[in-house]
């Protein structure tokens, strides 16, 4: 069609497009005044005078446009690329044996009698970005200025087994034992799980879009850690490692006005741009680079571009009319991919052919010559260049986009190819081929004896480059990945910390969420540990009743407090600071987690211990950043969160999408999480106090948790702590809080968290109105009782003959005779999680519709969960086993009128946040 614009923008053209020159001869001038100083003064001089030129026309109100994207070349000019420090031939040699035994660790692993298979082809395409990092870059732990987070791409993770199998960290039976994790005694992960190899990674990250999200906050954590006084963190830098298709994810991008606007220049992104998804191009019509440039510069990065690799300098300093950075820029990257799929031949014509003066440029080149020309990915020179002057930048982090070829080496079948992702083997054919690439001793006959089994390659630990290898990463401050769990030890707080939580409120009504701020501030006052607390919270402190926090502890930010905050005169003033203590992500519940999984793993990490307690909208926990909880459970994160505002009719002028009934129930899946749904303060500190001393008492077997905890916006009267507590009882599960006071037909009532008051009331209404005699149970923890219930089960089915153990929901409940009534402000399958452990017999009360927007009262009695509700129920059970008369039921659901919603009464009216 005659008006459709073309796919690929011109770029330069496109800053003059709009304009007409009206003295074409005084522009020449112009422009050969300027080619003449990059001639005759480098491109960093040029750099400085276009720079003060564009200063100045800003000051004179020149309209220029902000240039966000550039041409599709090199960002950084040839005069201005350093020295390359290293032995250029020993890092190759090695490189081409950890490119060897990746792919072949991945092609074992897929022989027929295991076929668990693996990824060649990413880890192929970015051995020189990675190995350019590990022999200049990467710090190791043991560096005087401490050891660098790497966020390794994770399907590329065969190239850091094989890496350490070079270094002696792994040997060719662990290599074997690749995705064998249960079936090999030493199996290793198919991607950087530290839960399942604790000595070795670091940071989960196959999780796409995590990475980049949370590599932003362990960056911005390093800062939080300096500035705070608990550790020097300054010279050490966070590098990400992400695939061009994971920028499409919204996590991936979402946060990266966070790294610019705190001025985070020890973070640096590399993005291997291969051009490819796991299913094809990421931008067959467009160029991925380009977007990425001008997405990162627009949000406030360095954006360094690596395009193209040594060989096209001289192509291009014979560019004089830009013909060739024309077809560069015009190429979209779906041609790019066949360029590398195809033939020398077929780029000459294709490529260099589209215009006389570049096919010109290239009339003396061999095909061959013309098919080595390579992507700026593959070149340890341009590739260091960007690193190094990714490091020294400074106010700003930094990305680089390197470009490469998914599947690099590997061959006519994998190179470039759309199904390359999915491919999990070499033909001998391949695998001979790769090795004439690669030059790896290894002869035919050794190839050809088993196919599937093709041999790893180690040239010992004394050949030269071997040791030039560990030479650098003595250098460097040892070996990388590496994860260490040796951390400061943690003095925890004494019993004077809790002492307000076991005198419950008085007279005056507080609700648990109230009653767990208090207990925090305790905590932060002791002035040993207290420093340690990380309070994260998104933009609802006021919500939870923590405003409070804003003048003493401070908010967070690096920057100071700049402005005349327009609360500075009251009490509660609104405080920023360097030495804040909150973290404050904003309407961030996604950045809010990144930064506990920092905060969390700081004992790893840093060897510094933080206690990251995130308060939040339960309802926007584990549903909304569950995939983030998985990754820190993964990461071995240690810390609190907690379900605020919880349960789904506490929060009922709030409607729906506000409405939890079901997060303790998504918490049951991780099993890194410890979920609690405390009803009063003191259950919150004994439960605070025992996730402390699990994580950083010294005593436990399992110190890597997440304690979740439940906490409620309605005001009750608080307790005091009653002087016989059966403290085990409250952190196993389930204790024993009012007992019956008559003699009559026996039940019991189960609840947990705000639902105990309704459990409560339904035992005097059963006493003083139908004769019944009821226990009232506290269940702390549906969840921990479901898995002990569990674990019992496999531990007899594990060990036939032997005694079986009891459920400790079973023991405690041992002759507690009649039914028994559950009920919660969740949905029935909470309670319903245990009724199999529990010969009685069970009814379960909850609320398993959607959430709505109206009186407390009324949305308990819509659910049937309330007191009443409790007390037909138990009556009902009580008629069927004759212990009753059977009509009492009936004539109780007509006195309490259980249909009507107006005629509710468990709960204060009102419910909004």
């Amino acid at each position: 069609m005659a008006n459709e614009e073309p796919h690929i923008s011109d770029i330069r053209s496109g800053l003059t497009s709009q304009f007409k020159d009206v003295d074409p001869e005084e522009t020449s001038e112009w422009v050969e005044s300027f080619d003449d100083l990059v001639e005759t003064q480098g491109t960093e001089r040029a750099q400085y005078i276009i720079r003060s030129l564009l200063q100045r026309a800003g000051a004179k109100s020149v309209g220029v446009p902000m240039v966000t994207t550039t041409d599709y070349v090199n960002t950084i000019p040839v005069d201005q690329e350093p020295h390359f420090p290293g032995n250029e031939q020993f890092e190759r040699r090695y490189r081409a044996f950890i490119r060897w035994n990746a792919a072949v660790m991945v092609h074992r692993a897929q022989r027929p009698e295991i076929s668990v298979g693996g990824h060649i082809s990413t880890y192929a395409g970015a051995a020189t970005l990675y190995e350019v990092g590990f022999n200049h870059f990467f710090r190791g732990q043991d560096h005087p200025g401490g050891g660098d987070q790497i966020f390794f791409q994770g399907h590329a993770s065969p190239g850091m087994y094989a890496r350490a199998f070079l270094e002696g960290r792994l040997s060719e039976d662990d290599l074997d034992a690749f995705r064998q994790e249960k079936s090999k005694k030493n199996g290793m992960p198919s991607y950087p799980h530290p839960r399942s190899m604790p000595d070795f990674w670091q940071f989960p990250t196959v999780s796409m879009g995590l990475g980049p999200m949370d590599a932003i906050y362990q960056a911005q954590s390093n800062r939080y850690l300096h500035n705070r006084g608990i550790k020097d963190t300054s010279d050490q830098n966070v590098w990400a490692f992400l695939g061009d298709g994971e920028m499409d994810e919204p996590e991936s991008r979402g946060l990266l006005q966070l790294a610019a606007n705190e001025k985070l220049d020890n973070l640096n992104f590399v993005i291997n741009c291969n051009l490819q998804r796991l299913d094809g191009p990421v931008r067959g019509n467009g160029k991925i680079m380009q977007e990425l440039e001008a997405f990162f510069r627009g949000a406030g990065w360095n954006v360094i571009k690596v395009v193209w690799g040594r060989e096209w300098d001289a192509l291009l300093e014979k560019d004089e009319d830009g013909a060739l950075v024309d077809i560069m820029n015009q190429t979209p990257d779906g041609d790019y991919q066949t360029y590398k799929a195809e033939s020398g031949a077929f780029v000459r014509e294709h490529f260099f052919g589209k215009n006389p003066k570049t096919k010109e440029m290239v009339a003396d080149m061999t095909d061959e010559e013309i098919w080595n020309l390579k992507r700026g990915g593959h070149d340890y020179f341009k590739v260091y260049s960007a690193y190094k002057q990714a490091v020294e930048h400074k106010g700003q982090p930094t990305v680089i986009l390197a470009h490469t070829v998914k599947g690099y080496g590997l061959g006519t079948h994998f190179e470039g190819r759309n199904a390359t992702h999915q491919m999990k083997k070499l033909t001998l054919d391949d695998l001979k081929q790769f090795r004439d690439h690669l030059r790896i001793p290894i002869t035919d006959e050794q190839l050809e004896k088993d196919p599937y089994l093709p041999p790893y390659y180690h040239p010992g630990m004394d050949a030269p480059e071997i040791q030039y290898m560990m030479t650098r990463r003595h250098a460097l401050g040892g070996f990388v990945p590496e994860r260490r769990s040796r951390h400061t030890k943690l003095a925890l707080p004494d019993d004077k910390a809790y002492a307000v939580a076991k005198r419950g409120s008085g007279k005056q009504q507080a609700a648990t969420t109230m009653a767990f701020v208090r207990l925090l501030k305790d905590l932060m006052r002791d002035k040993e540990f207290g420093k340690r607390v990380v309070p994260i919270i998104p933009d609802e402190a006021r919500t939870f009743g923590m405003d409070s926090f804003f003048p003493t502890s401070k908010i967070y930010n690096p920057k100071g407090q700049n402005y005349t905050s327009v609360d500075r005169e009251l009490v509660l003033a609104y405080k920023e600071s360097p030495q804040g203590q909150i973290v404050h992500a904003g309407i961030n519940e996604a950045g809010s987690m990144a930064a506990f999984i920092a905060a969390g793993s700081s004992y790893s990490t840093h060897g510094e211990p933080l206690i990251p307690i995130y308060i939040f909208y339960s309802m926007f926990g584990f549903q909304r950043t569950g995939d983030s909880i998985w990754a820190a459970g993964d990461q071995m994160t240690r810390g609190f969160m907690i379900g605020a505002t919880a349960g789904r009719t506490t929060l009922t002028g709030e409607g729906l999408q506000h409405a939890d009934g079901h997060s303790p129930l998504l918490a049951l899946t991780n099993p890194a999480v410890v979920t609690y749904d405390p009803a009063y303060g003191y259950e919150i500190g004994h439960i605070m106090r025992d996730g402390l001393e699990r994580m950083y008492g010294g005593q436990h077997e399992d110190p890597n948790v997440i304690y979740y905890i439940t906490v409620y916006n309605e005001p009750i009267i608080q307790p005091a702590e009653p002087e016989d507590l059966d403290v085990n009882g409250l952190l196993k599960g389930i204790y024993l809080l009012a007992p019956a006071k008559i003699d009559g037909p026996r039940a019991q009532l189960l609840a947990s968290g705000v639902s105990v008051p309704w459990a409560l009331e339904a035992q005097q209404i059963l006493a003083e109105e139908w004769g019944v005699s009821a226990d009232v149970w506290s269940v702390t923890s549906w969840t921990e009782l479901r898995r002990d219930g569990v674990a019992a089960e496999m531990e007899a089915f594990s060990n036939p003959g032997a005694e079986a153990r009891v459920p400790f929901i079973a023991q405690q409940l041992a002759g507690a005779t009649g039914p028994i009534v559950a009920s919660t402000d969740y949905v029935t399958a909470l309670p319903d999680s245990v009724r199999q452990f529990v010969p009685n017999e069970w009814a379960t009360l909850g609320a398993d519709d959607f959430g709505f927007s109206d009186t407390r009262a009324a949305a308990r009695r819509y659910y049937k969960i309330d007191a009443h509700s409790m007390v037909v129920k138990t009556l009902q059970m009580l008629g069927r086993r004759g212990e009753i008369d059977a009509n009492l039921a009936s004539q109780a659901f007509e006195k309490y009128d259980l249909n009507n919603v107006n005629a509710g009464t468990s709960g204060n009216a009102g419910g909004d946040a």
